[in-house]
């Protein structure tokens, strides 16, 4: 069996953002050499999330409408957490879209549906995050 690991980092300059890694995932099964198995890919940061959607504008604008509903920023006092830190919502943002997924390969390729896409989602940003990307199998 084989076994690939690499790290993505990201910058997002705003709090929060979204990123469409389903290329750079695709590159890394690739480059792993692997043809039938599976990759993980999971943010390394309790403010960050990987999960899979669709690529749609509008459907990024309803998530940002609704995880805001869900856990607000401010007012920053409301959450226990935030004693010298103002990202008590990111983690709460972070535990409903997830932190990883698990995607099949099949014949070297992402084996995802018509529509799907993989994303990292930032909700605490202006710093250097990471995500691991590892892919077993043959």
């Amino acid at each position: 069996m084989k076994s690939y690991r690499k790290e993505l980092w990201f910058e997002i300059p705003a709090r929060r953002g979204f990123v469409n890694i389903t290329r750079t995932v695709q590159e890394c099964v690739a480059d792993s050499g692997v043809q039938e198995g599976l990759v993980l890919c999971n943010a390394m940061h309790i403010t960050a999330s990987v999960f899979i959607n669709d690529d749609e504008s509008g459907l990024h604008h309803d998530y940002e409408v609704w995880l805001e509903k869900l856990a607000p920023h401010a007012p920053v006092d409301q959450y226990r957490h935030n004693v010298g830190e103002d990202n008590a919502d990111a983690h709460m943002k972070r535990q409903i879209m997830g932190r990883e997924v698990v995607v099949a390969v099949t014949e070297g390729m992402l084996d995802l549906g018509t529509w799907e896409q993989i994303f990292y989602g930032e909700f605490d940003g202006r710093r250097r995050k990471r995500v691991l990307v590892k892919i077993i199998g043959e």
